[in-house]
């Protein structure tokens, strides 16, 4: 099943009709209410991140499921050049994004870089461990898996890495890293995507 696509945007609008989706969706499938309250909290997180992206931009989420492996998906095109965004980021107090702490935080970095932006130059922690770039065009096309990343950091943990260290305490204190089983993100060009999946038993 797929639901309809909703478009979402960084100011808001039309998150209340994402997270009446999930709703929907827990209702027609009669998940229970822990699963019902995991789906939402979910949508909630993915939706916050959207809320969080510099300048005005446009998404589209919607919800797969398939043998009670349900997908949450949000995917946006990067429009805004990388000096437009230099500008509204200069804008801030600090002259930085204020929300890229956390995993969410940082994940949303992918969504909010320029599309003019080489994603290989990118300093992002995230990439460090988890991403791998896809071998057609390596400075265009990525992709990261939680899944990948949880591993790669506690390989590095055991080997005392103190980054590591910080970055295993960050993913710990995630609502999206307890609750979902994997968190995918794809970088194809100017388009971002990020799927949240979570089995339901």
């Amino acid at each position: 099943m797929k639901t309809d696509i909703i478009v979402v945007s960084s100011k808001g609008e039309r998150m209340e009709a994402a997270l009446n989706q999930a709703e929907k969706v827990a209702a027609y499938k009669s998940l229970s209410p822990k699963n019902t309250l995991h789906l939402r909290l979910l949508t909630e997180e993915m939706m916050g991140m959207m809320r969080s992206i510099t300048g005005e931009t446009q998404g589209k989420f919607w919800i797969e499921d398939e043998d009670g492996v349900y997908e949450l998906h949000l995917q946006v095109s990067t429009r805004m050049n990388s000096e437009k965004r230099e500008q509204l980021l200069a804008a801030s107090s600090t002259g930085k994004n204020e929300s890229a702490k956390g995993l969410m935080g940082r994940l949303r970095d992918f969504f909010d870089r320029g599309a003019d932006e080489d994603i290989a130059g990118f300093t992002s922690p995230l990439l460090m461990h988890g991403a791998q770039a896809d071998a057609t065009t390596p400075t265009l096309d990525w992709e990261w898996s939680m899944i990948r990343y949880q591993n790669a950091l506690a390989d590095c943990v055991r080997r005392d890495d103190s980054t590591a260290r910080e970055a295993w305490d960050e993913l710990e204190k995630s609502v999206v890293a307890h609750v979902a089983d994997d968190v995918k993100v794809s970088i194809k060009g100017g388009k971002a995507e990020m799927i949240i999946v979570k089995k339901m038993a």
